[in-house]
């Protein structure tokens, strides 16, 4: 069984849960022993897109690490919490509520490269141990800036309910443009982002550039690399599967998680020649990073061309 399953993971899930709830259902659908892999780990209090790799397909976890990623978030005006998330301890608060132009103002400061300071409540290892762990026991955890890149980073519009309580909008004024006087208690953004980049510590320094604090109350990644919410299955529909729910309905090929590559066909003999990972020689194609098929349109690996020549970066058995 090679392929990849999407899961919509619903908050309280954790990534290693639920890659255990997949092996779970493989068995139970009469699948066998099944290799799982996570294609990059979704904090238990975030939901959407989680790409989970199966057989072979786990060879792509590490490319898909890698891949930029889109999330939604809202960001809560007025207090900061030590995860910065809102299950955390409150550690700062402010009265500053901004406005849409505020927001509006700084958000190009956060946008192309930039360096962030990780959430000391993360994954992160400082000697050895996870950055949580330290914090949890009480340490001061200093966290060192990192470079990241922020593709792009939007809001969603002006929602009425993210208004601050004390302003009195009516909904026709909010709809009107006068509406960006009014003072938020949170926004909502939309941020394509690389690998690497926390959307907790980006809704901390945004909050900040306002001259307020913030966190984040609501997280939801709707794309992963080549994947997004359209491929993904709710965990009701991923455990109707285990009880016999068609496997074209749930499981992906492996090349679904290679649609940003372009696919190179292989004779026979350079088919044979990948699968045994010796170079192959003579072939006329631009130089480049490719998927090689056979002619019955499996993947044989993924390939480098040089000059003409292909060699294996990750081959797959199927």
């Amino acid at each position: 069984m090679n392929g990849w399953i999407i899961l919509d993971k619903p908050v309280g899930l954790g990534s290693t849960q639920a890659v255990a709830a997949v092996k779970r259902v493989c068995r139970e659908a009469g699948l066998g022993k099944v290799k799982v892999g996570h294609g990059g780990t979704l904090d238990p209090l975030a939901s959407g897109v989680l790409p989970i790799a199966l057989g072979e397909a786990t060879k792509l976890c590490g490319r898909m690490l890698d891949a930029s990623k889109v999330y939604e978030f809202t960001v809560q005006f007025g207090t900061e919490t030590a995860g910065l998330d809102a299950e955390g301890e409150v550690v700062a608060t402010s009265h500053v509520r901004p406005t849409i132009a505020e927001i509006e103002a700084v958000l190009p400061r956060f946008t192309g490269a930039i360096e962030q300071v990780p959430p000391a409540y993360s994954a992160i290892k400082i000697d050895g141990q996870r950055a949580y762990d330290r914090a949890r026991a009480g340490e001061t955890v200093e966290m060192k800036a990192r470079a990241v890149t922020i593709h792009s980073l939007r809001h969603a519009g002006l929602d009425p309910a993210s208004i601050a309580p004390d302003e009195q909008w009516t909904p026709d004024q909010v709809r009107g443009d006068e509406a960006e006087e009014a003072r938020l208690a949170s926004i909502t953004l939309t941020a394509h982002v690389s690998k690497g980049t926390y959307i907790r510590s980006l809704a901390r320094d945004i909050a900040r550039a306002v001259g307020s604090v913030g966190h984040v109350t609501m997280l939801r990644r709707t794309k992963a690399g080549p994947f997004d919410l359209r491929q993904a299955i709710s965990l009701d529909k991923l455990n109707a599967f285990g009880q016999g729910a068609a496997q074209s309905d749930i499981i992906l090929p492996l090349e679904a998680g290679l649609v940003d590559i372009p696919a190179l066909n292989l004779s026979p003999e350079a088919a044979g020649a990948i699968r045994q990972g010796r170079v192959w020689t003579g072939e006329s194609t631009h130089d480049g990073l490719y998927w090689g098929r056979d002619a019955d349109s499996r993947p044989v690996a993924l390939i480098e061309a040089l000059a003409g020549t292909l060699r294996v970066v990750r081959g797959f058995n199927i």
